[in-house]
């Protein structure tokens, strides 16, 4: 049992962790693959 939850207190950290990273690294869905150069609109 105390591996479990040792396991379980990992999990969470790392899980916390890798979110803080991910979402100060910068790289969101918008910043990454929105684009207005590529956009046709007719007149």
């Amino acid at each position: 049992m105390k591996a479990f939850l040792s396991a379980l207190a990992a999990l969470v950290i790392i899980t916390i962790g890798a979110n803080r990273i991910l979402v100060h690294s910068g790289f969101s869905a918008s910043a990454v693959s929105a684009s207005s150069g590529n956009v046709r609109l007719h007149d």
